[in-house]
């Protein structure tokens, strides 16, 4: 296994396939058997929320890092191995946190979990740059488009500059018929190329269901990618294609009800909360 647990994904520009693929690669390890924890850690404009479809109730990383919460407060159950912590919406809330905490909420979680992927907004602030020196590495997620990856030039810099390390390129939305040489990008960038995506209409249909492209559709060949990235970035052991055609289907909402989260995690908890959220119904959200 890597030695790495922590990976902030980031990108120059929104829009890449960033929250995508820290859902996608988050679920992947997940279902191989690893505990996972996903983090909005983009504080100004939070979404993954939509992504897994989750309610939260109330609790976010908002209220965490304005010191009114734990962590573990903030931390909900999606499915078997998978939690997500999300951030709150409310400019007033936005305006009582304190980006500093982050620090000690990833130290919680990193001895909770054996991996924890945060995403992080685009741009340049403060909030933006903490994230990439508190990761054990950094996943720059780009297009191949070239104002993409001219921008992903920008998140290199942060990412020095906050003393955090680069872990490699992730190209989203390749088409096998371009001419256009995936390993220069990186190169030119100076990183390594850590695997494509390919561009797949059900990776727009999972958005809008709710659901991770590798649940949601498991073998489609952007599935099927993400499964290799998330073996090929930590090591486990992870099969490309799925044999059960996606019968473990996450429930469309799920609400946090003090689900164990620490290593006290016993079977009966992991029962109880499953079952849970299964009472919440398989009708997927169409609002992303």
């Amino acid at each position: 296994m890597s030695q790495k647990t922590v990976y902030a994904i980031a990108s120059g520009k929104g829009g890449v396939g960033k929250t995508t693929t820290t859902v996608n690669l988050g679920t992947a390890l997940a279902e191989a058997g690893k505990r996972v924890a996903i983090v909005d850690a983009d504080l100004g404009m939070a979404n993954l929320a939509g992504f897994v479809s989750l309610s939260p109730d109330s609790t976010t990383l908002y209220d965490v890092l304005a010191g009114n919460a734990s962590i573990d407060d903030a931390t909900y159950r999606l499915a078997n191995n998978i939690f997500a912590v999300p951030s709150g919406t409310s400019l007033d809330e936005y305006a009582e946190t304190s980006p500093e905490g982050l620090g000690a909420a990833i130290a919680t979680l990193r001895t909770k979990f054996d991996y924890v992927f945060l995403d992080v907004g685009a741009g340049i602030s403060h909030e933006t740059i903490l994230p990439l020196g508190l990761a054990d590495a950094v996943v720059i997620v780009s297009t191949p488009e070239p104002a993409a990856i001219h921008d992903s030039k920008k998140t290199l810099e942060l990412t020095d500059r906050a003393g955090g390390a680069v872990a490699g390129l992730v190209l989203t939305r390749t088409r096998p018929d371009s001419n256009i040489s995936h390993k220069e990008l990186a190169d030119r960038l100076g990183i390594s190329l850590l695997g494509t995506i390919p561009e797949d209409p059900a990776a727009r249909d999972s958005i809008y269901a709710g659901t991770p492209l590798v649940v949601f559709e498991p073998n489609r060949p952007g599935a099927v990618a993400y499964r290799r990235l998330a073996s090929d970035l930590t090591g486990v052991d992870i099969a490309e294609t799925a044999t059960d055609g996606g019968v473990n289907r996450p429930p469309a909402t799920r609400s946090r009800s003090n689900p164990p989260v620490g290593p006290e995690d016993d079977s009966t908890g992991r029962e109880a909360a499953h079952d849970e959220v299964s009472s919440a119904g398989t009708d997927v959200e169409t609002d992303p």
